[in-house]
């Protein structure tokens, strides 16, 4: 009889013993909802690796557009926010779905074009002015228009100009509902200007003649925050692990890694990180 409970146990304590293991522990993996500028620049590609070596988990990105990344967030498909649109991002915390929202790092938004300058912008270091200056000329744009962080940028640049340029959708502007790579390859292809982030000019490889055009001034800063999604909101969050990443992103290593990030010579990327 003794035999035959210990036979019975065996199945069970196995079960135990298996599901308990390392390999099939909780899974120790965070889904970061993140922009195409901070991906398509290659910084995780270099902040990531280091992060996964020292905690062991693993971090899984999905880089859209900065809207479609809060909205993302908001059904709960995530476990952090990483993003480039501040009143937003503040919304977002005020409305409960993000637990505490943090400065990470900062770049700029710069206009580019093409080398025949049709709207005489070159040199300037008012962006406001370049817009008019670019629908008083009819000179072509080219908009993301897919609610990004950048295109949330335009938007208020163009409401500070005091022009509606969905007036000349299809004529002088051009939405392209699309990245901000795919929106570069569109501008270079049409011979129009377009608003970028910094990082992603850089690590463009397309530029062919292209060049900046507007840059400096204090209304294309560009600042990144990260926000855990609110474990109260969406039970399924790995608060654990998503905030070991935030902490991890916030501390003198991640900040430092920021830093150390350039392509050609040219840092991408400034870490401003307050705690």
């Amino acid at each position: 009889m003794f035999k035959r409970l210990i036979q019975g146990l065996l199945p069970v304590t196995l079960a135990a013993a298996i599901l308990s293991s390392p390999a099939l522990a909780e899974d120790r993996s965070i889904i970061v909802q993140s922009t195409t500028s901070t991906q398509n620049s290659g910084l995780y590609d270099v902040l990531l690796p280091i992060f996964e070596t020292k905690t062991g988990i693993k971090v899984n990105v999905v880089a859209v557009g900065t809207g479609q990344a809060i909205k993302n967030a908001q059904n709960g498909d995530g476990d952090v926010l990483l993003v480039h649109a501040k009143p937003s991002e503040e919304k977002f915390v005020a409305e409960g779905w993000g637990v505490e929202r943090f400065d990470v790092m900062y770049n700029d938004f710069i206009i580019v074009g093409p080398p025949s300058d049709p709207a005489h912008i070159a040199g300037s270091k008012d962006a406001v002015a370049a817009l008019k200056a670019i629908a008083g000329s009819k000179s072509l744009f080219a908009s993301r228009g897919d609610n990004s962080g950048t295109n949330k940028k335009e938007v208020a640049l163009w409401k500070a100009s005091g022009i509606d340029p969905k007036a000349g959708s299809g004529d002088w502007y051009r939405e392209t509902g699309s990245g901000m790579g795919a929106t570069l390859n569109a501008a270079t292809g049409m011979g129009a200007y377009t608003l970028t982030d910094r990082a992603t000019w850089i690590s463009f490889k397309n530029k062919g003649d292209y060049r900046i055009a507007v840059e400096g001034d204090e209304g294309l800063f560009n600042q990144y925050g990260v926000i855990l999604v609110n474990p109260a909101k969406h039970p399924n969050v790995k608060q654990a692990e998503g905030q070991a990443f935030i902490d991890w992103i916030l501390s003198d290593e991640g900040q430092a890694a920021i830093a150390a990030y350039q392509l050609d010579g040219q840092q991408l990327f400034f870490p401003n990180a307050k705690r």
